[in-house]
């Protein structure tokens, strides 16, 4: 079976897309293009936190850029899973036009 993002809240699949769009994708750079998407503030600490969630259920790589600051890249699991979800919505938009 291939990788999926169906157990991750939304906000964690919005992470996923935001850093594959992002050249380079850090803690605040990430907020700030959710914050553009959704048009609000969105709180650090969430976004640390389902950073964190992501890099250990294996979504995200964490690497250091300087002391205070990291960088992350999704993982082969996460292209895969990005790759699935838009087959599935793909799928499911084509059969609402169809019909």
């Amino acid at each position: 079976m291939s990788a999926t993002v169906k157990h991750l809240s939304a906000f964690q699949r919005d992470i996923l897309y935001v850093v594959s769009d992002l050249e380079t994708s850090y803690g605040l750079g990430i907020k700030d293009a959710l914050e553009e998407y959704y048009g609000e503030e969105v709180n650090t600490g969430r976004v640390y936190q389902n950073l964190s969630t992501l890099v250990e259920e294996g979504y995200l790589e964490k690497s250091a850029i300087d002391k205070r600051t990291n960088s992350y890249t999704l993982t082969e699991t996460a292209l895969q899973a990005i790759e699935h979800r838009h087959n599935w919505q793909q799928t499911r938009a084509d059969s609402q036009l169809v019909g």
